[in-house]
């Protein structure tokens, strides 16, 4: 398990490092959250591959090839990722710079309220999202409606994955805008694990 955690993180953070290096050179202005956005779309397919790699793991000694599922991950799951992850980063995004900018624009407190829980809650979805295009082959749109579907349906996964954030948005304020991505790999296991019901019932009543 920790081979298969420190090699799905290397090669997380590897085919991600375009992008976070951009983000690295962008300062904290708020003008800057659409470059951050474009800096953040190699995230989606590194981390769907990272999924695929940590689920089909194996418990066999001798067959440790993390490397080689997280390869595999990567091809099968890039361009079905990035139909997902892209309008979720670009509605993100909007919602975002709207808070950032919310004094500009007129609007009653409970706007930004409001704004916080959709953004809250599209979050969540992505989770969801992020793991059914990792380990099924559905259609984008039948990705989304599935995650949508499983949002209130699994409240439980819902809550873990709802859990994930909090605790990574705590390591972001508490500790550095880095450690969230140097802890990826547990992260996602943890993501694997309380998704299970959702796994499973995708794979019982939505697949052959």
């Amino acid at each position: 398990m920790i081979h298969t955690v420190l090699t799905v993180e290397a090669l997380l953070l590897l085919a991600a490092s375009p992008g976070l290096a951009g983000l690295l050179l962008l300062g904290p202005d708020p003008a800057n959250l659409p470059l951050a956005a474009l800096c953040l779309l190699p995230l989606g397919p590194a981390l769907s591959a990272a999924l695929y790699a940590l689920h089909h793991r194996s418990r066999d000694l001798t067959e440790l090839h993390p490397a080689r599922a997280y390869l595999r991950g990567w091809r099968l799951n890039a361009l079905p990722a990035l139909k997902l992850w892209t309008p979720l980063l670009a509605w993100l995004t909007v919602i975002a710079f709207t808070l950032t900018h919310f004094a500009a624009t007129g609007l009653p407190g409970w706007w930004a309220v409001l704004l916080a829980v959709i953004g809250a809650g599209s979050l969540l979805w992505g989770a969801h999202a992020l793991v059914l295009t990792s380990l099924f082959a559905f259609r984008a749109r039948d990705t989304a409606r599935l995650a949508g579907y499983f949002l209130l349906r699994h409240g439980r996964a819902t809550l873990a994955a709802a859990s994930l954030l909090v605790l990574t948005a705590a390591l972001t304020a508490l500790l550095t805008e880095a450690a969230p991505a140097l802890l990826a790999a547990p992260l996602l296991l943890s993501l694997l694990h309380g998704s299970r019901s959702v796994i499973t019932d995708t794979r019982e009543e939505f697949t052959a």
